[in-house]
């Protein structure tokens, strides 16, 4: 028996439909049905029956033909279910018209997944991005929500006097609230992306490369990230365990230190009003030096996944980005790893492969950096300290003239140090 602070876990019906006239992409599958119900259980529910139709087309009322929605019914029944849970996407009507019928709560996978959204964010900028995400869910759904008013107006021709209308009139007033709420939180939000622009300005200021974690979520960002940095970020075996973005420093070798930054998983199907409110926080990929798109092997739909991420990838203005492909879980993988330039193979859990990984990603960053010979006059000698602090110092030997050193310089100290090279001319254009 439950005690009293165990929460019951809410049970749930999940149905979806594969149709002819939808986008291959948007029908229902054996697999995006086993990912609905991870999700549920992600959202602290718990699925107990599945309902899977194939028709030519979504009937425009109930989404499912009649016959599946009065199934629906019966295995809601049956089950003792507390709400239903569709893969695909529902019109505002035909939510209302299954919240009828079926006699429970019914939740698409958009809905689905913002409920989880608003459990996991924890930082301001995070709550800040699903609170504006949900306005714009539910601005089309209020009409919906505001049914029983509508029925007592005019409409139905025989409303008492003094009833008529103020289910409009309350409907208008809610969607000026919510408009008026997007506006201040799309205020809010620009306000973050300032600051995040001011900061991004600094780093670049100080020549700090920016690497960012991207890939399918439960693919092991998290996991590898906390490897890679000794970060002790949650990495849970769960859909979306990680929303906020997390940022650590690694240093990669002697002269090379980063900013690692993990960020929110993508799925199929992730709502577009999702994207656009995650903007704050992903348009960092367009500002990073490098991705790392980490691909969990072990899933059997790994290429599918991988696509999914690569078309999110340009949707969010990242594509020309250098991107290293890092394989995770290969060591569950029995086949033959992949292979290539930009490939690497990992285990994120027992740090396998991760060695391989760090030279790769110290090579697209090397792109410039160069071994020189300098002579530092005394009056600069600070110059040293800067190189002993930023470069590789070889060698250093106190002549009469100066410090002659030999260092490995990176690209963003070359313009400090270049009037230091013996003979060294600044190289002409081709119009000069």
């Amino acid at each position: 028996m439950p005690t009293e602070t165990e929460i019951k876990k809410e049970r749930a019906v999940l149905a979806g439909l594969s149709a002819a006239s939808m986008d291959a992409r948007e029908r229902s599958t054996e697999i995006s049905m086993e990912e609905l119900s991870a999700l549920v259980e992600t959202a602290g529910g718990e699925s107990v029956a599945m309902l899977l139709q194939q028709r030519p087309a979504p009937d425009p009322r109930s989404f499912l033909g009649d016959g599946k929605v009065r199934e629906l019914k019966e295995l809601i029944d049956r089950n003792d279910c507390d709400l239903a849970v569709f893969d695909n996407e529902l019109s505002p009507s035909q939510m209302r018209v299954l919240s009828e019928e079926l006699g429970v709560k019914v939740l698409d996978r958009s809905g689905l997944i913002l409920d989880i959204f608003a459990q996991r964010a924890r930082t301001r900028e995070g709550q800040l991005q699903v609170e504006l995400a949900q306005y714009r869910y539910l601005l089309p759904r209020l009409t919906g929500m505001w049914s029983h008013l509508v029925r007592q107006t005019a409409a139905g021709g025989s409303s008492p006097i003094g009833t008529r209308g103020p289910g409009e009139t309350q409907l208008e007033s809610d969607r000026r609230h919510i408009r008026r709420k997007i506006q201040k939180l799309e205020e809010e939000l620009a306000e973050v992306r300032r600051v995040r622009g001011t900061q991004r300005r600094r780093r670049e200021k100080n020549a700090m490369p920016t690497v960012c974690l991207v890939g399918y979520t439960n693919a092991g960002k998290s996991t590898l990230l906390n490897c890679l940095t000794g970060a002790e970020i949650p990495a849970n075996d769960r859909l979306f365990d990680t929303l906020d973005t997390t940022t650590r420093r690694l240093r990669i070798d002697e002269t090379t230190e980063l900013l690692l930054s993990d960020t929110v998983g993508f799925i199929r199907k992730l709502p577009t009003h999702l994207i656009e409110a995650f903007k704050a926080t992903l348009e960092e990929l367009s500002f990073a030096d490098v991705l790392l798109h980490v691909i969990d092997l072990s899933n059997p739909e790994w290429e599918t996944q991988a696509q999914i991420v690569d078309e999110l990838i340009v949707q969010l203005g990242a594509e020309a980005t250098p991107r290293l492909r890092v394989f995770n879980k290969c060591d569950r993988y029995l086949g033959i790893l992949p292979h290539g330039e930009d490939v690497v193979c990992i285990s994120a859990k027992s740090g396998e492969g991760t060695d391989v990984l760090l030279e790769k990603l110290a090579a697209l960053l090397d792109r410039g950096r160069r071994e020189l010979t300098l002579r530092i006059p005394y009056t600069r000698a600070a110059l040293l300290d800067t190189l002993q602090r930023e470069a590789v110092v070889r060698s250093a030997e106190y002549t009469e003239d100066g410090i002659e050193v030999r260092a490995v310089v990176p690209n963003a100290l070359f313009g400090k140090v270049k009037d230091c090279i013996p003979g060294y001319t600044e190289p002409k254009e081709e119009w000069e």
